[in-house]
């Protein structure tokens, strides 16, 4: 039978990208990580792993493990989970990840009201960017999973896992105050082929929705400022320098409006913002699901 150790040894180097890097995380030396590595090996009769001068990939035999052995650390820890619940030893917790935008948006009223409701439940909340996070819940390093779908990018597969959706968040066009476009009733992308956007660098989220939006419409774009965070697009927007596509949540959360958000005209840009979990919810999931799931609902009022 193999070591339940060494499998978490071989998840976490697959997860940091080189054994240094998952020695750290794990708090061994680097030896000491490749001796167990080395057994797994041996005892399996292949090679699990390829390393290289920049740090380490799967090979087909390790991904196929590293799936199955992130499912065998969520069942351990919900066996040890049960235990110590029945023997009273420990307080619930609940470890959430939520991309940076959910984490400013959505989830500060949603924890303060969970905790005013559920005083007893241990919170911890992590950092975790789509599409990431997936093997963290199936290893149950994560209780609960926020994350989301771009326009023009798939949903990495979730085996395993029950994943629902929570909000369609709209992007809006944010245009700095007095811009021409403000007076049309109706902008589209045509209109706005001459301008310069401020959206993420190629492969991030949002610049392949605006892309694959402006590829539909049978215009080019021009991202001459690249940057993922929205609270700097915004900051550009209002100095005049571009224009931008914002999801609806990130403006609601602003108090000063000097700016002009539309909807673009002949185009339905939205986000799609997800919860993933095992499918056997303990009792604070279930309860912060629901919580989730109420500030979903009035997150656009």
């Amino acid at each position: 039978m193999l070591d339940a150790n060494r499998l978490r040894v071989l998840v976490e180097v697959a997860r940091a990208g080189s054994i240094t890097a998952a020695a750290e995380r794990l708090s061994f030396t680097p030896p000491a990580l490749s001796q167990q590595l080395a057994k797994l090996e041996r005892e399996l009769g292949c090679v699990l792993l390829e390393r290289g001068r920049t740090g380490v990939r799967l090979t087909e035999a390790g991904r196929v493990l590293v799936d199955h052995g992130e499912r065998v650390l969520g069942e351990l820890r919900d066996a040890e989970r049960a235990v110590r619940a029945t023997l009273g030893q420990h307080p619930p917790t609940l470890a959430l990840g939520a991309f940076a935008s959910a984490g400013k948006t959505l989830l500060p009223g949603a924890l303060a009201d969970f905790r005013r409701a559920h005083p007893h439940v241990r919170l911890a909340l992590s950092d975790v960017e789509p599409p990431d996070g997936y093997g963290l819940v199936t290893s149950g390093d994560l209780d609960l999973l926020i994350t989301h779908r771009y326009p023009g990018t798939e949903l990495p597969p979730a085996p395993g896992l029950h994943r629902e959706p929570l909000l369609t968040d709209p992007l809006l066009l944010v245009l700095p105050d007095g811009h021409p476009a403000t007076e049309r009733s109706r902008i589209t992308l045509a209109d706005l082929a001459e301008e310069e956007w401020i959206c993420g660098a190629p492969g991030i989220h949002n610049r392949i929705a605006l892309e694959t939006a402006a590829a539909a419409a049978g215009v080019d774009v021009t991202v001459t400022y690249e940057t993922r965070d929205y609270e700097v697009t915004l900051a550009l927007i209002r100095a005049g320098v571009g224009v931008g596509l914002v999801p609806a949540t990130i403006l609601r959360s602003h108090v000063e409006k000097d700016w002009n958000a539309h909807r673009l005209h002949g185009t339905d840009l939205a986000r799609q913002i997800f919860l993933v979990h095992r499918p056997r919810l303990h009792s604070p999931v279930s309860a912060m699901v629901a919580t989730l799931r109420e500030a979903a609902r009035t997150a656009l009022d």
